[in-house]
């Protein structure tokens, strides 16, 4: 009794927030509907991959009586703790996620939206169980204007080892150079995508923009690129990397000899369970859990960018979340990082050498 206890209270691995609920339109018309999203059950899948040892990630956010019984559902059998949802006086964010062929994804809301949905994507610290508001690492998903950077200062102040910032939308207008850099540095975390970041600080090759983030005091900088992969960088060490996104290895060969490239397929694909693309909504969500979950149990930048990638990975292959069956990928999920490892690149720390190199393909190792 005193042992449950005493679990009860420990404090949480890792703490995600928000919750909507996505009905995704592909682009040759077919839905998808009542689907997790809004980062936080995301983000969670992306980190429970990889956290096997009791540890434990808790979903924090408001929700309203018409939470689906099905997203509940893939919330417990996954194993994400549920102990941080609670139930607010208006409806659950629903929204409409439209996909066009070009990537590019247009929300629209199905629910009113007004100054409340504030306190569902940001409930109070002190509101939450204790073991949230004690968690070990939190990742939140912020917007640009910075408005959430005492949302973030107080979950850094709340003792975290890691406070992980995810920008979820771009910055619509110049954004002054001191909220900027409350903005970046308040986590020890931040990570944009290449749209977002070029709209705080301005257009540029990628390793120019995240020099320009950690002049700006970022102190670990993780630029997602879609199908390019990521780069992340320290800004203690200057240490950097280029990581492909694991599906752009499928099908690649060592030459144009078409036999060659069938036999590289194969290869590539024995024991990983890959499957055709078919979604990239919450893929970023996901690969930001998998790298936090990374850099808190490792502290290597490239095994976190590795298990970010390879998170991203499940997600890609599924309409929505993946089902919920995380412990049976764990062995998959081994042998992809292992299969993407020999392809991450580490890149000088000369300035002028990064520019040069950030207009680059990264090179392939020979099969």
């Amino acid at each position: 009794m005193e042992m449950a206890m005493k679990k009860e209270e420990d404090a949480m691995e890792m703490v995600t927030f928000t919750v909507i609920v996505d009905d995704i339109v592909f682009p040759d018309g077919r839905t998808s509907m009542a689907c997790l999203g809004g980062g936080g059950p995301q983000t969670a899948f992306g980190a429970l991959l990889w956290l096997s040892n009791g540890e434990r990630v808790g979903l924090a956010a408001g929700i309203g009586t018409d939470f689906p019984d099905s997203c509940r559902d893939w919330l417990k059998t996954t194993g994400v703790d549920i102990g941080g949802l609670y139930i607010w006086p208006f409806p659950t964010l629903r929204a409409w996620q439209i996909l066009e062929d070009d990537g590019k994804r247009t929300e629209v809301w199905r629910v009113p939206v007004g100054d409340e949905v504030w306190e569902m994507l940001r409930p109070d610290l002190k509101s939450l169980p204790p073991p949230y508001q004690k968690a070990k690492t939190y990742h939140v998903g912020v917007h640009p204007s910075g408005l959430d950077v005492p949302y973030i200062r107080n979950l850094r102040n709340s003792g975290a080892e890691i406070v992980s910032v995810e920008v979820y939308t771009h910055a619509e207008e110049v954004i002054p150079r001191s909220e900027l850099q409350a903005l970046v540095s308040a986590g020890h975390i931040f990570s944009p995508n290449e749209r977002e970041a070029i709209s705080l600080v301005g257009p540029g090759p990628p390793l120019e923009l995240i020099a320009r983030l950690s002049e700006l005091g970022a102190e670990i900088i993780v630029l997602r690129r879609g199908h390019l992969g990521c780069m992340v960088h320290r800004s203690d060490t200057k240490e950097t990397w280029d990581v492909p996104a694991f599906h752009t290895l499928i099908n690649e060969g060592s030459n144009d000899d078409d036999t060659n490239r069938t036999k590289v397929q194969k290869a590539s694909l024995e024991g990983l369970d890959v499957m055709n693309i078919l979604d990239p909504t919450g893929c970023g969500n996901t690969f930001c859990g998998g790298f936090l979950a990374g850099w808190y149990k490792t502290r290597n930048l490239l095994t976190a960018a590795l298990w970010g990638s390879v998170s991203a990975s499940f997600m890609l292959e599924y309409e929505g979340v993946p089902p919920p069956r995380v412990s049976e990928w764990r062995s998959v999920a081994q042998l992809r990082f292992d299969r993407l490892r020999p392809y991450a690149k580490q890149i000088s720390s000369n300035k002028d050498h990064l520019l040069r190199s950030s207009q680059l393909r990264c090179e392939q190792p020979r099969a």
